[in-house]
């Protein structure tokens, strides 16, 4: 009997029941826990035989292995590599790596002021060179005309600079603990709103049929 693409795509990449909502509990999961460990930093300090330890550095600790664990999770589950959260990752390794070192949480706490300025200057830096890499990524999803995802580059780029700019401004002024709920109860609001006012954006730039089909 004949097989066809479909199902020849199915044995190939065999879904994983939920993997929807596993991928999502992978992305969300190292804030939740970097956040619990944070609330429960005197406790992690007694394990780690440092009662002494400050909240954040303890919170940093737990935090590191957490993101690899849900990263290579991720892989495990797509098979492909997400740009983003590799770059998220390599981030908190290295700023992680600094806080706990040195003791200091500023590195920590700087950490996604730099990762949204590294995006932002990629996407800025894509539309120099006539790239549009929100293209590449979503196009799968999205079928909007060029002028569309110039648009959307440029919008995204500005809310990354912005959200760079509000980090810096709370972990300056604002105690810790209200930045750290602002990390991982603020952070991902903000963007969901964000991202969801711009598929106005989207429907009022969508590829000609003619093009679509091609």
């Amino acid at each position: 009997m004949a097989v066809t693409p479909e199902e020849t795509a199915t044995k190939k990449e065999p879904q994983v029941k939920g993997s929807a909502w596993i991928k999502l509990l992978l992305e969300l999961g190292p804030l939740v826990v970097f956040f619990l460990a944070y609330n429960q930093g005197a406790t992690i300090g007694e394990w780690l035989g440092q009662p002494d330890i400050k909240p954040i550095i303890a919170a940093t600790i737990v935090f590191i292995p957490t993101m690899i664990v849900c990263v290579l999770g991720s892989f495990w589950l797509t098979r492909e590599v997400a740009v983003m959260p590799l770059v998220s990752l390599v981030l908190v390794c290295l700023f992680g790596g600094l806080t706990i070192w040195l003791n200091d949480d500023t590195f920590i706490k700087m950490k996604p002021t730099i990762l949204n300025l590294i995006f932002a200057a990629v996407l800025m830096a894509g539309l120099y060179f006539n790239k549009m890499f929100l293209k590449l990524i979503f196009q799968e999803g999205w079928s909007i005309t060029d002028r569309g995802w110039y648009l959307l580059t440029v919008r995204w780029s500005i809310f990354f600079v912005c959200m760079a700019i509000l980090n810096e401004i709370i972990w300056r002024n604002f105690p810790e603990e209200f930045w750290v709920n602002f990390k991982v109860w603020g952070n991902l609001p903000i963007t969901m709103i964000f991202a969801v006012f711009q598929m106005r954006l989207v429907f009022q730039h969508p590829l000609p049929e003619e093009e679509e089909t091609a």
